[in-house]
């Protein structure tokens, strides 16, 4: 076998949360690309039938779930239907968060930091609950990619919300929990820490709030932001054979942010 073909993903099924659009929608073609077949699960259904339409477009099955998997019910209603109907699956990509709000710590209220732990960490935990399970009783392995945020490391300036810093830093310590308990199974669990892409919600920010996005670019040394297909070889890297020995690890990948 040669090195490429290890990245090759033919004959495997991923289910990805967010899936149609910005970094989600990279991530699924990506991993389309290289041979997967795709469970799409995103709120938008117009997006979710165009980005299946694309899958299918590069000769895989692309099969989209309606859901809002920020709201626990839907999220697992998301998980057991895509189990049902279409398993097994032996890829999981935990995608859907963001930070939504700008609000002050001392004045957000209870109920929207519910809400936003519900759509960065209790989306990621259910669905590795539920489809992660699912990898361990069937007893062949499995991959599961959480995307976490270099906010798991570091607190962003000049913006308030740190219900997304404390969300996506348990994101990070749950994928190596679980990559610790799950390593006997033969599932991996690793985790993708992004800095500043210009995906939409991120474009919002700079039409908004242009003073937040020039603040995190004067913080990265290499002087722009990602570019969502940035993020599809790395996906597909840690979803491929040839991360067979890498569970547990957080990826960062920031045009150098964390570093100052």
């Amino acid at each position: 076998m040669g090195v490429l073909d290890r990245f090759r993903l033919d004959g495997k099924r991923l289910f990805i949360t967010g899936g149609s659009r910005g970094l989600g929608r990279e991530m699924a073609l990506a991993l389309a690309d290289v041979g997967a077949d795709v469970i799409l699960v995103g709120r938008d259904a117009a997006s979710l039938e165009q980005t299946a339409a694309d899958i299918r477009a590069l000769g895989r099955s692309a099969w989209p779930i309606p859901a809002d998997v920020g709201v626990p019910e839907e999220c697992e209603r998301a998980c057991r239907a895509a189990l049902d109907g279409l398993g097994p699956i032996d890829i999981l990509i935990n995608n859907v968060g963001g930070r939504r709000v700008n609000i002050p710590t001392e004045e957000m209220p209870l109920e929207m930091w519910r809400q936003m732990m519900d759509l960065n960490l209790t989306s990621t935990f259910l669905c590795t609950k539920v489809i992660g399970g699912a990898m361990v009783a069937r007893g062949k392995g499995g991959r599961i990619i959480s995307i976490a945020s270099v906010n798991s490391l570091v607190s962003n300036r000049g913006i308030a919300g740190r219900h997304y810093e404390t969300a996506k830093a348990a994101v990070l310590q749950l994928t190596r929990a679980v990559a610790a308990d799950w390593a006997p199974y033969g599932v991996t669990a690793n985790a993708i820490l992004p800095g500043l892409f210009m995906t939409e919600p991120n474009l919002r920010w700079s039409r908004e709030h242009p003073e937040v996005i020039q603040t995190i670019l004067a913080g990265i040394p290499m002087g722009d932001a990602g570019r969502p297909e940035d993020l599809g070889p790395l996906a597909v890297y840690l979803a491929s054979d040839a991360s067979r020995f890498m569970t547990g690890a957080a990826l960062v990948i920031d045009g150098g942010y964390t570093l100052w």
